[in-house]
């Protein structure tokens, strides 16, 4: 689920909530790291359930409307599609997700109003209604319905936002990689003949244990970083340097000089991306020029390998 760019970003978020705080404790430091990564797994399960409370929710509104005292002709003779989405039906009893969910403790039990709420939000809209009365159907369109649901009316509905930013501090952070990761799922299982795969949160275990190293490394070596970084930048105060770009240069020379599996070439091409996404146009150019300088100087003077740029 979580590449090494995803997990890259969370070590710099957590490295300068760290510095911010101005906390010493590197064992607390790592597990809130960990915590926020952790914590969007459960947020993935939480979207992938509220899309099959939907479905049971949809349900729950037919029965409503055929029991009513003076039910209409349209609430005796309910559209079900929606409600029998063969998506949502494989999503309701995926085994994986169900045990997944279980063992984190996610649910939407005690907050079936605001499940509500949604899917009289999705009644309201037209694509709903369009797709009721489409003579396509199959598992690849109830997918891509499924998909625009998730864009259309739960990824924009303010209450949503509201509920998770309460559960988790978290969440509102990774809201746009976790929907992401959603569509992927739905859109793995179109290609897959209708088998939806729930993702695991690492790829693979070593990520993990890359992911607390490069945390503890980067703060363990950031005096021997401080001081290769100051002679790249002599016509600045290293003080006046905004902290983000300080944090991801650390954290490039001590990925370059503590991993040496990764190529360097990966390594700085990653931390150009990330200097792109949380530096000013005017830093990310510095931040840029001095990591180029630094790789220069490492391979000069065989800290490094010069091959490792190919």
């Amino acid at each position: 689920m979580l590449n090494r760019r995803h997990l890259r970003v969370k070590v710099l978020q957590s490295l300068y909530a760290y510095y911010q705080s101005h906390n010493e404790d590197l064992v607390t430091g790592e597990k809130e790291l960990m915590l926020s990564i952790e914590k969007i797994y459960d947020l993935y399960l939480h979207q992938l359930l509220l899309l099959a409370e939907l479905a049971d929710e949809e349900e729950r509104i037919i029965e409503e409307n055929l029991n009513k005292h003076l039910p209409t002709s349209e609430d005796l003779n309910p559209n079900r599609r929606f409600a029998e989405n063969e998506c949502l039906k494989r999503l309701r009893n995926n085994e994986k997700l169900l045990k997944d969910a279980r063992e984190r403790h996610v649910n939407w039990e005690g907050n079936k109003d605001l499940v509500r709420k949604i899917a009289h939000s999705l009644r309201q809209q037209q694509f709903y209604h369009n797709h009721l009365e489409s003579e396509e159907t199959g598992f690849d369109d109830d997918a891509r319905f499924v998909i625009r649901v998730l864009k259309k009316t739960i990824m924009p509905f303010e209450n949503l936002h509201a509920f998770y930013e309460e559960k988790s501090i978290y969440w509102l952070v990774d809201w746009e990689l976790v929907n992401k990761m959603v569509i992927k799922t739905l859109k793995n299982a179109t290609e897959s003949g209708g088998n939806i795969q729930i993702m695991e949160l690492f790829k693979d275990p070593s990520d993990k244990v890359f992911t607390k190293e490069l945390f503890k490394r980067t703060i363990l070596n950031h005096e021997e970083s401080d001081k290769i970084i100051s002679t790249k930048t002599k016509n600045w105060d290293v003080e006046r340097i905004a902290l983000m770009d300080m944090i991801i240069m650390q954290m490039a020379l001590t990925e370059i000089l503590k991993f040496p599996e990764i190529p360097v070439k990966v390594s700085l091409n990653e931390y150009i991306e990330l200097s792109k996404m949380y530096s000013t146009p005017k830093s990310k150019v510095f931040v840029n020029g001095v990591l180029d300088k630094l790789v220069e100087d490492l391979v000069r003077d065989k800290k490094i390998s010069g091959h490792m740029l190919r």
